[in-house]
Parts: structure tokens; C-alpha cells; sequence
């Protein structure tokens, strides 16, 4: 426990000298994350005190605290240009651990974070719960929205770090998988933004379903009328072969919007997986809707007009022409007077 307890105190030291770093707009080299750990731990890695993996665990962090931090723009293509400078400046993740793999921890890019709670249109009346928090790069996006937060994690030196970086904000450190059943006491969140293990369960191994476990039991605590933004691997999609498990996840959910990554957004994070990122809203509704693909979060959020609001519509309309370029989306700006705050406002 001691141990445990040192790390975690390390690592928060290290990210706050590297997010005082991030703030100066310099490029973070590999060489100033050494330094950065050398300091907290007082030794380098060769004496084993810390690891070069875990020198990005306090990378990540500090990115956490500096999206809580970063001022806001008025428009959002100017706030996600800031957001993508930033990663830009940020050293690629070249080290991996057995640990990691198996509990999955490759977090979500800010500028891709970023993304995902503007589609949520989060406001300080929701309740957000992340079921599979890692370093907080999605929650911080929520706090800084001003939302209340119910975080998980269940790596508990990851948990103990949340705790740190999100003072006075709720963490568990359950099964991601089980948080419908383990976390069915806690009042029920209106968003939920979650980034799922895409290969791995626990107490099963190798799993090519463990995103939809996941999915499926988050989706269950959410507040009907409420909203989610998952990101989920490439395979998550109406297909032959997926059709089933795809609809089966989302029986009774309404798919607002489906937009797709290509391979490389990730490759901040060492790895050049391509994603789909889903708009759900908890309402009877459509499950079909035209998939929007692009290279980066920039280009996604040029082929998208405004935010669609909870429960709009009675399915994905079909605005884009046949190569899926944006046309229009009737929705226009993002607004907050929606079903799930309306619900929220009734039950306090």
C-alpha cells in the first residue's frame, strides 16, 4: 500500500511540473518527461522508482489538468484547433506494458476527448459518468463543462490518481463491464462519454466483444432521455457479420449521429487503430444512420453542423450526399433547454 501510495504521489507531482510545461506552448520532449519523473521520484528510471510507460500515465494527467484549465473559445472550430495544436506538441507514446494491454489503457486523445463532449453538449446540470476513466482524458472535458462526475477505474493506481486530479468528484474502481449492476445505487447519470477496452475482459482474456459488454451495462445506469457518446472499435457497426451484436448493445436506443476515424488518430497514443464514434440518445428510435468518415477530429466537426439535441427527430436524417459529405443537419447550435435537463430540473 505504501508503495502504491508513493507512486501515486509521484505521478501527480510529475504531472503538474509537466503540465506547467504544456502551458508554455513548448514541444514536450521525451527527455523533459524524464526530468519531470526524475523530480517527483527523486531517481531515474534505471533504479526502478518508476517506468518510462508510467512516465505517460503523468503525461496523460497532465494533459487532464490542463483541459480543465484551458480557456474556452467562442467558436468551436478554434477551441479544437487549440486542443490539436496541443497533442501536436506532445511526444509519441512508443513504450508499452503487458499491464496496459491487458487492462487495455490506451486513453482517449484530447483532441479526440474534445470532440466527443461536444457532441454530448454537456452543461453543469448533468451528471457524467465515465465507467472506464484511465488518466481522465474524457472527464476532464465534462469538469470543465462544469458537470457533476461519477468516474471508474479499475486499475486502482489510476483510480487513486483520478482522485487527485478530480478532488471531491466520485471514483470506484469496479469492472467496467459490471457498472450497470455495481454502481445501480448512485443516482442516474444524463451523459455518458466512454471509451471502452476494444480487445480485452477481465476474467475472460482475449475478447472481441469486451466494447459492447461495456457499452451495454453503462447504458443501463443512463437516465432515459439522456445522452451518450461511445467510442468504439471499427468492427461496431451495422455489417453482416456484427449486425446482431450491434443491435443487440443498442436495442431500445436511438443513434443521433455515426461518425468514423481513420487509422491514425491514435498514433499520439501509439497505436493506429481507426474508431467509429457514436451519438446515442436513450429513447425508442432508429439505429440506422449515415456514417460520416474522416481523417481527424478538425475534419469531422467541418462535416457536421451543430450538435443534435437529445432525442431530436425520429432517426438519423438522411443530409448527406453519397459520399457522405455534410449537407446540412437541421439541428443548428448546440442548446441545453433538451429532455435530459428538463428531466434533471424535475427530480431535484
Amino acid at each position: 500500500m505504501r508503495m502504491m501510495t508513493e507512486l501515486v504521489e509521484g505521478l501527480n507531482l510529475a504531472a503538474r511540473d509537466i503540465h506547467k510545461l504544456i502551458d508554455t506552448d513548448q514541444s514536450i520532449t521525451r527527455a523533459a518527461l524524464n526530468a519531470a519523473m526524475e523530480h517527483a521520484f527523486g531517481a531515474n528510471d534505471a533504479t526502478g522508482a518508476w517506468t518510462q510507460r508510467q512516465s505517460f500515465d503523468a503525461l496523460e494527467a497532465a494533459i487532464s489538468l490542463w483541459v480543465m484549465q484551458c480557456p474556452k473559445e467562442s467558436k468551436p472550430q478554434a477551441e479544437l484547433a487549440n486542443i490539436a495544436a496541443m497533442v501536436a506538441r506532445l511526444p509519441t507514446q512508443t513504450v508499452r506494458s503487458e499491464e496496459q494491454y491487458t487492462l487495455q489503457q490506451f486513453s482517449t486523445p484530447a483532441d479526440i476527448g474534445w470532440l466527443a463532449a461536444h457532441l454530448a453538449a454537456i452543461s453543469p446540470q448533468d451528471i457524467v459518468l465515465e465507467p472506464s476513466a484511465g488518466t481522465g482524458l474524457l472527464a476532464a472535458f465534462a469538469k470543465r463543462a462544469g458537470a457533476s462526475l461519477q468516474l471508474n477505474e479499475y486499475d486502482p493506481v489510476r483510480a487513486s490518481l483520478l482522485r487527485l486530479l478530480f478532488s471531491g468528484s466520485d471514483v470506484s474502481e469496479h469492472d467496467g463491464a459490471r457498472i450497470g449492476s455495481l454502481r445501480a445505487d448512485d443516482p442516474r447519470p444524463t451523459v455518458l462519454l466512454i471509451n471502452p477496452p476494444f480487445a480485452m475482459s477481465l476474467g475472460r482474456g482475449v475478447d472481441r466483444n469486451a466494447a459492447a459488454r461495456h457499452l451495454t451495462s453503462a447504458l443501463t445506469r443512463l437516465e432515459r432521455g439522456g445522452r451518450a457518446v461511445a467510442i468504439m472499435p471499427d468492427w461496431f457497426a451495422p455489417g453482416p457479420r456484427t449486425e446482431q451484436v450491434f443491435r443487440t448493445t443498442l436495442d431500445g436506443m436511438h443513434v443521433v449521429q455515426s461518425l468514423r476515424l481513420d487509422r491514425g488518430a491514435y498514433a499520439k497514443h501509439g497505436t493506429s487503430v481507426a474508431v467509429r464514434i457514436y451519438v446515442i440518445d436513450k429513447l425508442p428510435g432508429s439505429l440506422s444512420c449515415v456514417t460520416i468518415n474522416r481523417a481527424t477530429p478538425a475534419e469531422l466537426l467541418d462535416a457536421i453542423s451543430g450538435v443534435p439535441p437529445d432525442g431530436a427527430g425520429t432517426g438519423c436524417p438522411p443530409d448527406f450526399d453519397a459520399v457522405g459529405q455534410a449537407i446540412a443537419l437541421p439541428f443548428g447550435q448546440i442548446h441545453h433547454t433538451t429532455s435530459r435537463h428538463r428531466a434533471r430540473a424535475a427530480a431535484q
